[in-house]
């Protein structure tokens, strides 16, 4: 087996969990699959001295996220207002969907609330367990600034849930 093989067999499930997350399911299977292009094309480039490819593979899926994300703040929008996104394909998935719509609309709106910056710090680190300095690493940014974002995004999404059930 080839190594883009074995990379596309260790990662693509979790990549593709990360963007369906952010964009929904139709989105996902072709971002997922862009991805692994990308890293295929840009193979050359990949810093050898990092002996995991998982944090450059999320930087890749998060980019192109960002060509996406009008597409994913109203995604947000429509999860906090409770109404149900079209773009799931299975029954069991618009299930899912209902109730973590029904259960979830606060959080919803604070996602689509945030920066594109902060929020894709903070889906990093909470749906695919990145660290700060695989976070850096993926988004090629200093960890600080990691950590800054994550901080403020936290304390938005608190600030934003607490002002929603006070009303």
């Amino acid at each position: 087996m080839s190594g883009s093989a074995r990379l596309f067999d260790r990662y693509h499930e979790a990549i593709h969990r990360y963007v369906h997350l952010r964009l929904g399911e139709s989105a996902a299977d072709d971002i997922a699959a862009e991805t692994f292009l990308g890293a295929f094309r840009d193979r050359a480039r990949y810093d050898l001295s990092h002996p995991h490819a998982r944090a450059w593979l999320y930087g890749i899926a998060s980019n192109l996220v960002a060509g996406h994300r009008r597409a994913e703040a109203r995604r947000y929008r429509a999860l906090a207002r409770g109404a149900e996104v079209t773009d799931v394909a299975s029954h069991d998935e618009r299930v899912v969907q209902r109730v973590s719509a029904a259960m979830q609309p606060r959080l919803a709106a604070g996602l689509a609330a945030l920066s594109p910056g902060d929020r894709t710090v903070l889906l990093l680190v909470a749906c695919a367990q990145l660290s700060y300095e695989e976070i850096a690493e993926a988004l090629a940014i200093p960890r600080g600034t990691v950590g800054s974002r994550l901080s403020r995004a936290r304390r938005k999404l608190r600030s934003f849930v607490t002002i929603e059930e006070s009303s």
